[in-house]
């Protein structure tokens, strides 16, 4: 008889620890969009390149280009933005939610603390730089310069041949990186039936950029 109340009575524990487990490991796919604020014109536009993080965990992601973004994580968990610039945010998943699915729109504000750009002229007044400018003899030998300069064909070949910069290169290894976060876990979505991809890759293909560049002799 003792056995037999041994056994029921670990039965019930067992049932009442798995269900209180089950519980706290409540799933939740929380995605969203980070936006920020137009100051010229009070449009909302996407804010890239966002840290978003489990408080108290190393899980994370960074928000895409046009802003998206897509975590797992576990009913009541405090997500934190943040972003340079930009006062950090924390947001609660409610602990009451039922479904495994939840998004927000997060809007963050610009950091008041930082100080706004200073430009470096070499007049002391900004007047003097105008009088100056207006002073400038521009011959018809700089202006056929300059149109050269600017003619179409010679900025595209730019395009093609100068190297990245430094600030390209960020851009790109940052999108990169982006690119890599939203798809973690993941497996990345074929673009085979991507008209647009295809546009681009028949307009190289016209142009000639997968021809082998001869060597210079």
């Amino acid at each position: 008889m003792k056995l037999v109340a041994i056994t029921i009575l670990f039965f019930l524990v067992f049932s009442v620890s798995a269900q209180i487990n089950k519980e706290e490991v409540f799933a939740v796919q929380f995605s969203g969009v980070v936006v920020t604020q137009n100051d010229d014109t009070g449009e909302a536009i996407p804010l890239p390149y966002t840290n978003i993080y489990i408080k108290g965990t190393r899980r994370g992601t960074v928000s895409g280009l046009d802003g998206f973004f897509s975590i797992v994580a576990i009913r009541g968990d405090t997500i934190k933005f943040t972003y340079v610039g930009y006062k950090p945010i924390e947001y609660v998943i409610p602990d009451t939610l039922n479904s495994h699915f939840y998004s927000v729109y997060q809007i963050m504000s610009q950091d008041d603390v930082l100080l706004p750009e200073t430009v470096i002229y070499p007049w002391p007044r900004k007047q003097y730089f105008k009088q100056e400018l207006l002073a400038l003899d521009i011959t018809d030998k700089l202006k056929m310069q300059a149109d050269e300069n600017l003619a179409e064909k010679v900025i595209k070949k730019m395009i093609r041949e100068v190297p990245y910069d430094g600030k390209e290169a960020t851009n790109y290894e940052l999108n990169k990186i982006a690119n890599d976060a939203v798809y973690t876990g993941q497996i990345k979505p074929m673009r085979i039936f991507d008209v647009m991809a295809w546009r681009r890759f028949i307009k190289a293909w016209k142009r000639g950029d997968f021809k082998r560049k001869k060597k210079k002799k």
